[in-house]
């Protein structure tokens, strides 16, 4: 019988761990096989669609972020977008891979013995593996344009933490989902989009009007980029009370994706 507990989830992760990282990497290799600019497309799509957000919102819309000045209007605008998107992209890439991972590995699922249940977690760490990239770039650019980082920088991890929690265990739910409906990655495709322009990242949280600010406050997005960007560019810590609370909140969402993926994984079979 499968093991739908919290200790089961971190025992099967901890089993796997060597499995993980092999698939991670032939993951990340995979995917850029036979390009000529291999892994580095990881380094080179963000700052392409970097570009192009801070020409749109920037110089077409003349957004400017807070009080930055006109003549470093732009190029703070780009850094501050980037801390967002890199944040935001981690969640939407994998959340968007998960509908169709157990459909796209549907020799697997025969195989008694192998662990299903690791193949959220590789496109988990595959998406860590892009934005960590994106963000040693995104540290360069900061450097010059910030004059300087702060320490706080180093917080980062804990505000990171919830979020790959929660999206672990959303993925483990949707990877399940997409097996018996089909058209779930329709769907997050569209939810990711509506979510990626409801969060503040083209936007400061005080350009909302206050009526609605706490509508956006309830995008558990909007908290975790509001964090990280403020232990990456404002040099605060995060509302400790509040990042406990997510903590918390993910890891038992971490647990009910493992649940629901442990209790439907027996009729894959069946349905493909």
């Amino acid at each position: 019988m499968l093991d739908a507990s919290a200790a089961g989830m971190l025992r099967a992760l901890f089993l796997h761990r060597r499995l993980v990282l092999q698939l991670v990497r032939r993951d990340i290799l995979g995917r850029y096989q036979g390009s000529f600019f291999g892994v580095a497309w990881s380094l080179v799509t963000p700052l392409l669609m970097l570009a192009v957000y801070t020409f749109v919102f920037s110089v077409v819309f003349g957004a400017r972020w807070g009080t930055a000045s006109q003549q470093g209007g732009k190029l703070v605008f780009a850094v501050v977008l980037f801390a967002g998107m890199l944040v935001f992209n981690l969640f939407g890439e994998t959340i968007n891979r998960a509908p169709t991972l157990i459909l796209a590995n549907a020799n697997y699922v025969k195989r008694v013995i192998f662990p299903l249940e690791v193949l959220p977690l590789v496109a988990l760490l595959t998406s860590l593996f892009h934005a960590a990239i994106a963000l040693l770039a995104w540290a360069v650019i900061a450097i010059f344009v910030l004059h300087g980082l702060p320490w706080t920088i180093v917080l980062l991890p804990l505000v990171l933490v919830p979020l790959l929690l929660g999206t672990l265990g959303v993925s483990w739910m949707l990877a399940s989902l997409g097996v018996y409906a089909r058209d779930i990655g329709q769907v997050t495709s569209i939810l990711t989009m509506a979510l990626l322009f409801l969060s503040p990242i083209f936007f400061p949280l005080s350009a909302v009007p206050v009526r609605f600010r706490a509508v956006v406050m309830l995008n558990p997005m909007s908290f975790i980029i509001e964090s990280a960007r403020g232990v990456l560019i404002d040099g605060h810590p995060p509302d400790w009370l509040i990042l406990g609370a997510f903590w918390i909140g993910s890891a038992l969402i971490a647990w009910l994706g493992w649940w629901w993926f442990q209790k439907t994984r027996e009729g894959f079979a069946d349905v493909l």
